[in-house]
């Protein structure tokens, strides 16, 4: 009389050797991976790519080592657009495709139109528009932008909250008296050019940004700039000129959210750095 035992088929035993088993796993790895990057890839050019902060030119909406998810779709496509570097194999173009217009007040990730170096900055002027610092006032259009004193903090003596059209901000600016102005509270007018914007840090007193003129054609005998794509001027390297007025063509995409940081805030006393830094729009 035979068993259930007996009844049952037996699993085929693997005869495979160690060495067929480790094939068959690198097989799958490489399947997997060739499926995976591509996918990924598209991802990031097409939709959304994170990018670290790794100055404090935007403190304090912006910290150090805060990863941000830059909108890729927001602002259309340019060769730009392509992460990893692979911009490079594109010709140097005009235009973007699909391109979406930028808001004043956005915060932006572009390319440097000096050198290879990635940027993020908020945008101040859209093309057309008359933009200046007057005694550490920003000058839109030739009116004073809102501006809401916040509070006095221990590390930054003063927060500012900027205001254009629906968009509203924190800013950074040191107290001083006149005989401290610095070179980037008193500006010429940036007459911004078709095609191009104009981007500002907001901590004001640590931000290399449109306002130096070290990034730009020379100033005219009227005081105003409103032209770009000159030549550097004698003796400005292009790895310490400012950005200047940033073509279109250099936009990367739209800062929408911290996705986390890796940042501190147990020691900073500024709003919003004591608050919620995990998944915080912009």
């Amino acid at each position: 009389m035979s068993t259930s035992s007996d009844m049952t088929e037996s699993e085929p035993e693997d005869t495979r050797t160690l060495k067929q088993k480790v094939l068959h796993e690198l097989r799958e790895w490489a399947v997997t991976l060739l499926i995976f990057i591509p996918a990924f890839y598209m991802f990031s050019f097409l939709i959304y790519e994170q990018r670290v902060i790794p100055s404090e030119s935007m403190v304090p909406n912006l910290q150090v080592g805060d990863r941000v998810a830059v909108n890729k779709f927001a602002y259309g496509y340019s060769r730009y657009s392509l992460p990893w570097g692979a911009w490079r194999l594109i010709p140097q173009g005009e235009g973007r495709v699909l391109g979406g217009k930028p808001d004043r007040g956005d915060v932006a990730v572009f390319m440097h139109p000096h050198t290879d170096r990635v940027m993020i900055k908020r945008i101040i002027g859209l093309p057309g528009d008359r933009v200046q610092m007057v005694n550490e006032q920003l000058y839109l259009n030739g009116e004073p932008i809102d501006r809401e004193f916040v509070r006095s903090v221990t590390y930054r003596p003063h927060d500012f909250r900027g205001t254009i059209g629906d968009k509203s901000w924190l800013s950074h600016q040191w107290q001083q008296g006149p005989s401290q102005i610095r070179s980037l509270d008193n500006t010429p007018v940036f007459d911004v050019p078709e095609g191009h914007y104009l981007f500002i840090g907001d901590n004001r007193d640590n931000s290399e940004d449109g306002r130096s003129v070290t990034g730009h054609c020379p100033v005219g005998d009227d005081g105003v700039i409103d032209e770009a794509g000159c030549e550097l001027a004698p003796g400005v390297s292009a790895e310490r000129a400012s950005v200047g007025f940033v073509p279109a063509e250099n936009l990367i995409g739209r800062a929408d959210t911290v996705l986390l940081s890796t940042y501190s805030c147990a020691r900073a006393d500024a709003d919003p750095c004591m608050k919620k830094r995990l998944w915080r729009g912009l």
